[in-house]
C-alpha cells in the first residue's frame, strides 16, 4: 500500500511517500480502506518535532495522521462488518498511522459514516469535532441561554464548536477576522467579533464559557469578560498550568484538555451530521501525493474549516 512516512522531525520534505505492507487487524480491530483523511495542527506540530513527536519518535515506520473515513474490508470486531462505511479519530493520542491507503483501527474508535455526507466531510468531523464535543459536552455544563465565546470560530475546532453550542441552546459569540464574519454567522452564531478591530473587553461581557483555541493573550482577554464561576477551556498544548493559574486568580474555572479517541461520541456526532444539525466546512482538498502541500496550508493558521487529503 501507499503510505506517507515521517523521516524524522523537520520540514514537509520529511514526509515521504513510500510502499508498505497492508497491516493486519488485531483482535477487536477492523481494517479500513481509507478514502479521506484530515490534517490538523497537531499533525503539523508533530511533524516539526513538537506535538506528539517525543511520544512517537521511536516508532518505525512513523506514520502520522489520526482522522479517517473509509470502508471496512476486514473485521475482527462485532461492531462492524465488511463494506461498512466508517469514520473516526484513530488511536489518539497514540500512533494513528492514518497517512496510508489502509489502517488497522480499534473498532471502538469508529462510528458508521452517515450516508448523506461524503468521506471528505466525515473525515473532517473527527479530531476537530470530537475536541469541540469533549470540551462543550463532557467538560462544560452548558445550559440553554448560557453565553458562550468561541475563539477562532471559523477554524477546524471552532466551526464545530459554534454549531454544537447552538445545539445546546447557548447564545454564541464567535471571533475571527472580518473576512470570516458571514461564515460564522452562517453557522448559527448570534454575534461576531472581529479580533482585529473590536477589543473583547469593549464588546463582550458576562460570558459563562470560553473555548480558547489560540492561547497566549487570548486567555487574559477572555478572563476579563467572564462571569465569576465561569469556565474557560484551552486546547493549545503547553497551556495546562497557565490557564488554570490565571483563571483561578479571577475566580474562574480554567482547564486544558487533550482530546481522546471515542467511538461512542463519534456516533453522537454522526447523528448530528445525519440530521443536518452539524456540518463540515472543507476548504481545501489534496491527493495523498500532495500531503506536503496540505501541511503547508494548515501551517498558515488561516484555514477556514478543514483541510482534507483524498486517498
Amino acid at each position: 500500500m501507499k503510505a506517507v512516512v515521517l523521516k524524522g522531525a523537520g520540514s514537509v520534505d520529511n514526509l515521504v511517500l513510500t510502499e508498505l505492507p497492508v497491516p493486519e487487524p488485531a483482535e477487536t480491530e477492523v481494517l479500513v480502506k481509507i478514502k479521506a483523511i484530515s490534517i490538523n495542527p497537531v499533525d503539523v506540530k508533530t511533524r516539526a518535532g513538537k506535538g506528539r513527536y517525543n511520544i512517537l519518535k521511536e516508532e518505525n515506520p512513523l506514520i502520522l495522521g489520526w482522522d479517517i473515513s473509509g470502508v471496512v474490508v476486514a473485521s475482527n470486531s462485532p461492531l462492524f462488518k465488511e463494506n461498512d462505511e466508517v469514520f473516526g479519530m484513530v488511536n489518539f493520542p497514540g500512533h494513528g498511522r492514518a497517512y496510508a491507503e489502509y489502517v488497522a483501527a480499534p473498532a471502538a474508535h469508529l462510528a458508521l459514516k452517515p450516508a448523506n455526507i461524503s468521506h471528505e466531510e466525515a473525515a473532517a468531523a473527527t479530531l476537530a469535532a470530537l475536541t469541540a464535543w469533549q470540551a462543550l459536552v463532557d467538560h462544560a455544563s452548558i445550559k440553554p441561554g448560557h453565553r458562550v465565546l468561541i475563539h477562532a470560530a471559523a477554524g477546524g475546532v471552532g466551526h464545530y464548536a459554534v454549531q454544537l453550542a447552538k445545539n445546546l441552546g447557548a447564545y454564541v459569540i464567535g471571533t475571527s477576522s472580518a473576512a470570516n464574519r458571514d461564515v460564522i454567522l452562517g453557522l448559527g452564531a448570534d454575534e461576531h467579533i472581529d479580533y482585529h478591530t473590536q477589543p473583547l473587553v469593549q464588546h463582550v461581557s458576562d460570558v459563562d464559557f470560553v473555548l480558547d483555541t489560540i492561547g497566549g493573550d487570548v486567555i487574559d482577554q477572555s478572563l476579563e469578560v467572564m462571569k465569576p464561576g465561569a469556565t474557560i477551556i484551552s486546547i493549545p498544548s503547553g497551556l495546562r498550568e497557565a490557564v488554570t493559574v490565571k483563571a483561578e486568580a479571577k475566580g474562574i474555572n480554567g482547564f486544558f484538555i487533550l482530546v481522546a479517541s471515542n467511538g461512542a461520541e463519534m456516533g453522537s456526532i454522526a447523528v448530528l451530521l445525519e440530521q443536518g444539525r452539524l456540518r463540515s466546512i472543507v476548504s481545501k482538498t489534496f491527493p495523498l501525493e500532495e500531503i506536503q502541500q496540505a501541511h503547508l496550508q494548515v501551517e498558515t493558521g488561516r484555514t477556514v474549516g478543514k483541510v482534507i487529503v483524498r486517498v
